[in-house]
């Protein structure tokens, strides 16, 4: 698969996998406001995946539409993320899930708006508009859960201590990134990381959580090795283009 188009994949469906795990939560928010937040956070990444998708598409050039990479491809020919498949267990699960990936999204389109490729360049400076405003929410109820009861405590530490070993994939760059590296095309993820860290400490810090010592890390995602959540995600996703193949919308 060309670099640049696996590149493109790979922002595409880490937006697209997470915008749909917060679809789930609609409706389902603790209060009518942060249900609604929620949605529109769905929608923002919906937005990007969908502009990844089509872009993508004229670079692959084999007369696929943004639609059909993102409905018609097998689970291996996914490379989001495994933290961006895992289960909505809770809403301190929700909301470490998407503070964690907020905080990687915000540093990594800051770095992406430097990048070579004019498409990108445009897309990083679209959505830092939004993600400013996603880390902004979920820095938030982080605080929220630490300085609230010993009950949102203990549930926001749990959701961290479960979700920390998914978080190092982020920050691993895969084969199609480190060769658009030299071009200018892709960035540095340690630059990112290095950003993610202190920002991640600071909320800790500030909410009195505490940061796993454990540095194991699970990866797969971005090489097509996915969680055995991914299934179940994709046959909601795919039902009607499974069911309806020659359907169009």
């Amino acid at each position: 698969m060309e670099d640049k188009l696996k590149y493109y994949l790979e922002i595409a469906d880490n937006a697209f996998i997470l915008s749909h795990k917060l679809s789930e939560c609609s409706s389902n928010g603790p209060f009518l406001e942060e249900d609604l937040a929620g949605t529109n956070v769905a929608l923002d990444l919906i937005g990007l995946a969908e502009s990844m998708y089509n872009e993508a598409a004229k670079i692959e050039g084999k007369g696929n539409t943004g639609d059909d990479l993102a409905y018609r491809r097998a689970e291996p020919d996914y490379f989001n993320c495994l933290l961006t498949e895992q289960q909505n267990s809770d809403f301190a699960y929700i909301m470490t899930r998407q503070f964690f990936m907020d905080t990687f999204n915000y540093y990594f389109f800051v770095e992406l708006s430097n990048s070579s490729d004019e498409f990108l360049k445009a897309i990083a400076a679209k959505s830092l508009k939004e993600v400013t405003y996603h880390l902004k929410r979920s820095s938030e109820w982080m605080l929220r859960f630490g300085g609230g009861t010993e009950i949102s405590s203990q549930k926001a530490q749990t959701a961290i201590d479960d979700l920390w070993k998914y978080t190092g994939e982020l920050f691993a760059s895969s084969e199609a990134d480190k060769n658009l590296r030299d071009s200018g095309v892709s960035i540095n993820l340690a630059n990112v990381q290095a950003k993610w860290m202190q920002k991640v400490d600071e909320i800790f810090y500030l909410a009195n959580l505490k940061k796993p010592e454990s540095d194991y890390q699970m990866m797969g995602g971005k090489t097509g090795v996915h969680s055995e959540h991914m299934g179940f995600i994709l046959t909601d996703i795919q039902y009607l283009t499974n069911k309806y193949p020659e359907a169009t919308w």
